[in-house]
């Protein structure tokens, strides 16, 4: 893969929490266009990752670029208003404002009119199938429901990459379901996804690549197959166990 493919890299990502070193010079990259998925143990570092990236932590070490401009460092709201969106594990409305008020809170700088920004508001909800509730106020939505939202309100910045701390977690078949069918349906056209999932049917049938975590580092990278097939990765999962009959867990 050029780098005129890639839409996000990290080079030796590094974050340290004084003795503990979260992210082990992590080096990957992810091809515009892709669903990459990142798997691993709890506290593997998958999360600190997400958060080091997009801002939330200050690196100790290497470099993160977005859409070939170094971007390391740079602070969560300039980020995605240049494009990189992320949703987080625990998701957190405003739960006294109503589900479009939630929307209309999003701080856009695309010149759009308070009456364009509400059509923009009316589309995103129409796709996501909880319009009918956009007048209801956040505190009554259901887990998956709010998961939804937050990837709506991700989607009012028209993000080119969304890196999504799982969105499935916690989450009902149906709307599990419905969540997939909207990533799949955004990537056809176009949106790049990161999604860190511990669900292995999900990432089964989402990820084009999987990226595979272990103690911080980036220990293994391929399509899902391949990569429950890998011996470091069974040990990361099994305990270092890597009889032949074992694979990741799914």
């Amino acid at each position: 893969m050029s780098d005129g493919d890639t839409i996000l890299k990290t080079t030796d990502l590094t974050k340290r929490f004084g003795a503990l070193t979260a992210n082990d010079e992590i080096s990957l990259a992810v091809e515009r266009g892709e669903i990459r998925g990142i798997i691993g143990p709890n506290g593997s570092g998958k999360t600190t990752f997400f958060n080091t990236v997009t801002g939330f932590y200050e690196p100790d070490g290497g470099s993160v670029h977005f859409n070939g401009e170094e971007v390391t460092g740079w602070e969560p709201h300039r980020l995605a208003r240049r494009g990189l969106g992320r949703t987080f594990q625990i998701v957190s409305p405003f739960k006294n404002m109503t589900v479009r008020q939630n929307m209309l809170a999003v701080q856009t700088d695309d010149g759009r009119s308070r009456e364009e920004k509400r059509e923009r508001v009316g589309e995103i909800l129409e796709f996501l199938e909880i319009d009918h509730i956009a007048d209801n106020e956040a505190r009554g939505m259901s887990g998956g429901q709010q998961k939804l939202l937050e990837l709506g309100r991700v989607l009012m910045l028209d993000p080119e990459l969304v890196m999504l701390d799982e969105p499935a977690a916690g989450v009902n078949p149906a709307l599990e379901e419905r969540i997939m069918d909207h990533i799949h349906e955004l990537n056809d056209e176009g949106t790049t996804f990161v999604v860190i999932e511990h669900d292995m049917h999900v990432m089964k049938t989402l990820a084009d690549t999987v990226s595979v975590f272990d103690s911080g580092r980036h220990i293994a990278q391929g399509d899902f197959e391949e990569v429950s097939q890998n011996e470091d990765v069974r040990k990361a999962y099994l305990g270092g166990t890597t009889a032949e009959d074992d694979e990741v867990p799914v």
